[in-house]
């Protein structure tokens, strides 16, 4: 198991991630599978490489990403002998409809195959960019959750090393008190000494 590492990002390591981001957006592909690639060969955590992405990489490759999401539109392509998802099939069958019934089936024009290809561009755009969305808030929910369980676990420390410190320092003070009533026992026996409420030590006479 690989460990995550702390220390700070490199040009190269930036580089890295943004080549691999922004082939992610023109191959149709989410930012978090991005950031999950970038993630194993840097031995980062993915949360950690959408931080920096978000924080600092993305802001100097705004034209890359634009670049990148026209050629992602220009490449939209069902693969051949691939099964269509159900919400596709919806789609193209509710295109198949609003097109113009004719009597021959081999009759199609160039008007239809142009309708239909930009509706099907219209689909993928919005649904490409509606998983982008969900996989980006995806990512901050997961870095907020990591923040949290880390000042979780640092204000435990804390609290633990306060518990420690005042238990020692009652120790010390519960030994100097009983060192205190015995010199004064033996110098005046008349005299005693008690702790009030406060944990302060008060004299009293026999």
């Amino acid at each position: 198991m690989s460990i995550a590492r702390q220390d700070a990002w490199t040009n190269d390591e930036d580089l890295l991630l943004a080549e691999v981001v922004l082939r992610h957006i023109r191959e149709g592909s989410t930012q978090l599978k991005a950031f999950e690639e970038v993630g194993k060969q840097l031995s980062r955590t993915s949360a950690a490489c959408g931080f920096r992405w978000n924080s600092f990489v993305r802001k100097q490759y705004k034209s890359g990403i634009e670049l990148a999401k026209k050629q992602r539109k220009e490449q939209v392509v069902l693969e051949p002998g691939a099964e269509p998802s159900p919400v596709l099939a919806v789609e193209h069958h509710k295109i198949e409809q609003e097109a113009p019934q004719e009597e021959e089936q081999d009759s199609i024009t160039l008007q239809k195959v142009i309708l239909y290809l930009t509706k099907m561009d219209e689909f993928f755009q919005d649904d490409n960019e509606e998983k982008e969305r969900i996989s980006e808030h995806s990512l901050f929910l997961e870095q907020d959750n990591c923040r949290l369980q880390e000042e979780n676990t640092l204000l435990r420390e804390n609290l633990k090393a306060v518990e420690e410190d005042y238990r020692a320092l009652m120790q010390i003070m519960e030994r100097a008190r009983r060192l205190s009533v015995q010199e004064d026992e033996k110098t005046n026996p008349k005299v005693s000494f008690q702790m009030d409420k406060n944990g302060n030590l008060e004299r009293v006479n026999k």
